[in-house]
């Protein structure tokens, strides 16, 4: 089956003549194109017993690349185990416009920093608020930026604790649906992230150029102001371990997988994906590989850009002690040792049970460094 790295080996050069690309996206392709070749050097291994050589090449690291947000998605999820408290967890969902989707793209540092903004400060806030709960929670933000078709669709997806920590320190349980209004969350977000894109400083240009004008620019505010704007919520979880289970879901996941890519020939490629609209059905689609990589760049965040941040009860500065109180007063277990810090075969075999150093060969001898290794 082919994969991301195919297409790009095949047709990201040539897109790149085509396109004036940004740095950020042209480090991508020339990332995901060299992941695991002898571009990014390597080093060799030998069976301490048959003498077998195993070469292997560096992986990019790029957190655009599939194949390597697996290890960086486990380790993640094992230290976010150590935040978990022992009640239940709503999963809810805040999604722009598409008649934002422009100037996200154009703006993303500022209208992606803003939806995360706006939507910690409606959760915070409307928690807090005596007549839904009168505490304050802890949650997590993960952006996406994409649909299953790869079209531009920008949503954060926020894991939020039920219940939270009361101002004379007390835990106060949530209801079991969710204890703020859908059209209530839904309405202060919009408020509050229109409110800051007017003081925001804003590029435009192609074909949303004419946004530069401020009588134009009001016209298309006012838009937004009458859209209803979509925040969803699904039930809760029924304990810790699906949190964590959903956290690996959504957190590291990149625009699409290798297992969706299905053919790549002629210049066209084939994907698997999830029609929403259409009763969930699993379709296929096919592009131009010229369109495919189009989509699949329009999700490449700005260099330093952090797409998971923690708030409330969970943000750096409370853990130490909102958190530690929190543990208590829900009869959470504590951890009383340090995470041990593993390597990455050893997190391997702990997650599998497989010990990746055994020889394949003869099945006996082990893998260790070799020597004279070292391939440039």
């Amino acid at each position: 089956m082919p994969e991301l790295q195919d297409i790009f080996a095949q047709h990201g050069e040539a897109y790149q003549v085509e396109h004036r690309l940004p740095p950020d996206q042209q480090k991508v392709i020339r990332a995901i194109r060299n992941c695991r070749t002898a571009a990014l050097g390597g080093h060799v291994d030998e069976c301490d017993e048959c003498g077998f050589v195993r070469v292997s090449y560096n992986s990019c690291r790029n957190r655009h690349c599939p194949k390597c947000q697996t290890l960086t998605k486990e380790r993640w999820i094992e230290a976010r185990k150590d935040d978990l408290l022992n009640v239940g967890y709503f999963h809810v969902v805040f999604t722009l416009p598409d008649l934002l989707n422009s100037v996200a793209y154009q703006n993303p540092k500022t209208v992606y920093g803003l939806l995360f903004k706006a939507a910690a400060e409606t959760l915070s806030e409307l928690s807090a608020d005596p007549k839904y709960l009168g505490a304050q929670i802890g949650f997590t933000g993960v952006l996406h930026t994409w649909g299953q078709n790869l079209m531009h669709h920008p949503h954060l997806h926020c894991i939020v604790s039920g219940g939270g920590l009361t101002s004379n320190g007390r835990w106060v349980n949530s209801r079991k649906k969710f204890f703020i209004p859908v059209k209530v969350l839904s309405r202060k977000f919009r408020g509050k992230f229109l409110h800051y894109l007017k003081q925001a400083k804003l590029e435009f240009y192609g074909s949303i150029v004419h946004l530069q004008e401020q009588s134009r620019f009001q016209d298309w505010m006012s838009t937004l102001y009458q859209k209803d704007w979509v925040v969803y919520c699904k039930p809760p979880f029924k304990n810790a371990g699906y949190v964590v289970e959903y956290l690996g879901r959504y957190t590291h996941r990149v625009a699409i997988s290798n297992q969706r890519i299905v053919n790549l020939k002629d210049g066209m490629v084939t994907f698997k994906w999830r029609d929403y609209r259409d009763n969930n059905q699993q379709k296929e689609m096919r592009l131009t590989a010229d369109e495919f990589i189009r989509r699949f760049l329009v999700h490449v965040l700005p260099t330093g850009f952090t797409r998971i941040r923690h708030y409330g009860l969970l943000s750096p500065r409370n853990k130490a002690t909102k958190l530690k109180l929190c543990k208590r007063l829900t009869k959470t277990v504590i951890r009383t040792s340090p995470i041990a810090k593993l390597s990455a075969l050893e997190f391997l075999e702990k997650l599998t049970g497989r010990d990746f150093t055994v020889c394949p060969c003869c099945g006996m001898g082990h893998l260790r460094a070799s020597p004279e290794q070292g391939i440039a």
